[in-house]
């Protein structure tokens, strides 16, 4: 069984006892995700394909929350040619790392 989720506007094929990471959401480690921040678009249980509009009605996940943490760093270099302009920059994107416990339809 997956679903199709979307969770902080980004969508994700989840699947249980899988964990995922998504940009930074609210909430202590170990608390249990809120069910208004999980949209369920699409489940698919074992052939049987359900499709929302926009979402499924019934369809809930349940997540936990596992830790806060930051991705790897970007370096964004900008350089115009004869010029003397130079820029580097880097940017670390703050994530949230969730555990997909159930999906009920």
């Amino acid at each position: 069984m997956y679903a199709i989720v979307e969770i902080a506007g980004q969508q994700f094929k989840i699947q249980k006892g899988r964990s995922i990471y998504t940009h930074r959401l609210e909430g202590d480690v170990d608390a249990v995700l809120a069910s208004d921040k999980v949209k369920v678009l699409l489940v698919d249980n074992e052939g049987s394909i359900t499709v929302g509009a926009p979402t499924v009605a019934g369809a809930t996940v349940s997540a936990k929350i596992l830790e806060h943490l930051k991705g790897e760093k970007v370096i964004i270099f900008k350089k115009k040619r004869r010029k003397g302009y130079k820029k580097k920059n880097g940017h670390r994107q703050y994530l949230t790392k969730i555990m997909i416990e159930d999906i009920t339809l």
